[in-house]
């Protein structure tokens, strides 16, 4: 199974900015030399919650595409790209591109957004974000596996589309998407080489019931649900390193204790057949990724 790190790309409290992209930089090699699988992005545009102020966050494919660069083994994820923040037929381009300049290691994650308020102050449509997703992928994945694609569609259309060059891999870049419900885990059957569920501490009641719903979809769109792979997206707390939000560090949606510890729980998600762990740690810092570095290590020599 494999094992990989979320990058802090949001503000931190202390200093209302986000992390430079030095210091991003310098943590994914960290988490590549570490050996680490994968590094990972998510995609916001700002975040507005009742009551609080506007928390700010860089653009992340432009962060995602110089990491491409910068890196050398680690794949690399997004978790997830909001697919209606850009137009679908230009998302797989840059995905292309973006594994040709990783050499072949992007990964695109997609989903279907749920944050109104950065829809709202960045203009884009709140509406049938399902609708939105499911013309997006039948837009992505042809472009990305085909490399054509003829679409019309309400939202967006791609006509007589062609992509040209291909990138370094024939069938593009694996698709991963992030889903429940449904109608988004029939898309995901549908649509799919990934999928993602989240948040989790140890694998739980709710975990296996939305393993469940996959299978199901799967079946009813007749696809064999092997050939999805599964990702889970988990929380790793250290509090004793620096507070923790007492609305995240709750048994139910975090992992804690010594290395051994967490790394058992690793194995125990390995075990239920799960691919790809993609792991946050709280706090999101240097200091969380020294810690899951220890973890990482005791799961290996499991």
């Amino acid at each position: 199974m494999k094992i990989g790190y979320i990058l802090p790309l949001g503000e931190i409290e202390e200093t209302e900015a986000p992390p430079p992209y030095s210091e991003l930089r310098a943590m994914a090699l960290q988490a590549e030399g570490a050996g680490f699988d994968s590094v990972w992005v998510y995609d916001h545009l700002l975040y507005r919650f009742p009551d609080q102020p506007t928390r700010g966050i860089w653009e992340s494919w432009s962060l995602f595409a110089a990491l491409c660069e910068a890196t050398n083994r680690v794949e690399l994820g997004q978790l997830v790209m909001c697919l209606p923040f850009r137009n679908p037929a230009v998302l797989a381009k840059m995905a292309i591109t973006a594994d040709e300049v990783s050499g072949g290691r992007a990964i695109l994650g997609l989903g279907a957004g749920w944050h109104q308020p950065e829809f709202d102050a960045f203009g884009l449509p709140f509406h049938h974000l399902a609708d939105q997703f499911e013309e997006g992928l039948k837009i992505i994945g042809p472009l990305l596996r085909e490399g054509k694609v003829d679409f019309h569609g309400t939202y967006f259309s791609a006509p007589d589309n062609e992509m040209r060059p291909r990138g370094p891999r024939p069938g593009g870049p694996p698709i991963l998407v992030a889903a429940r419900g449904p109608r988004m885990l029939r898309l995901t059957a549908q649509h799919a080489d990934q999928w993602n569920t989240a948040w989790f501490g140890r694998p739980s009641e709710a975990f296996h019931t939305r393993v469940n719903d996959l299978h199901a979809a799967c079946e009813e769109v007749g696809r064999d649900p092997s050939t999805i792979d599964i990702t889970v997206g988990l929380m790793v707390a250290f509090p004793d390193i620096a507070a923790v939000d007492e609305k995240m560090d709750t048994p139910e949606k975090t992992i804690q204790g010594s290395p051994e510890e967490i790394a058992s729980v690793f194995k125990e998600y390995a075990d239920l057949g799960v691919k790809h762990l993609i792991c946050l740690t709280l706090p999101d810092d240097r200091r969380g990724l020294a810690e899951l570095e220890k973890a990482l290590h005791a799961y290996r020599a499991m």
